[in-house]
């Protein structure tokens, strides 16, 4: 189910999320490798960008929170093929109130195939890898082919639009 692939340049968009629990491990391995991130065009939810910010002098796109839509927000930047990357420092041992909003964003992240470190060994791999900085084409999924086969299975008809003269 893929169209093809998705060219990445050098430069990459990483996500970059926490739970409170996690989130002075993430600020300590984000100053580790504030000179690898800084090359890079950063997105936060709200209060974890402000922290590296603040706490690694890093430019960070700041959205929501994560309980107020911040998760979601990544989430649709991911679909929208502008994020190429997630790292996000989650606590797998603490329940959270956005629990829901949480497996969609890792959902999606897969879904459209973009490396996720949910830790921090796999975000010390991801981010030492050749492929950081090189030119990589990764596959992405083919939403139309999925739309022909429900419709197909559902003995849908085209639109009217789509129908030729």
């Amino acid at each position: 189910m893929h169209s093809g692939e998705l060219h990445m340049s050098a430069s990459r968009r990483i996500a970059l999320v926490a739970h409170d629990s996690k989130k002075l491990d993430l600020l300590d391995w984000a100053r580790y490798n504030r000179g690898l991130l800084a090359a890079h065009q950063l997105y936060g939810t709200g209060t974890t960008g402000d922290l590296l910010e603040r706490g690694a002098g890093l430019e960070v796109v700041k959205l929501k929170s994560g309980p107020w839509g911040g998760d979601q927000q990544i989430g649709a930047k991911i679909a929208d093929g502008e994020i190429d990357l997630l790292i996000f420092f989650w606590d797998p041992l603490e329940t959270q109130a956005h629990d829901t909003d949480v497996k969609a964003l890792l959902r999606i992240a897969v879904v459209w195939n973009i490396p996720v470190a949910c830790n921090r060994a796999s975000a010390d791999f991801i981010i030492s890898s050749p492929l950081m900085t090189d030119d990589y084409q990764r596959i992405v999924p083919d939403y139309q082919e999925y739309v022909t086969r429900r419709d197909v299975a559902y003995n849908l008809t085209p639109p009217v639009d789509a129908v030729a003269p």
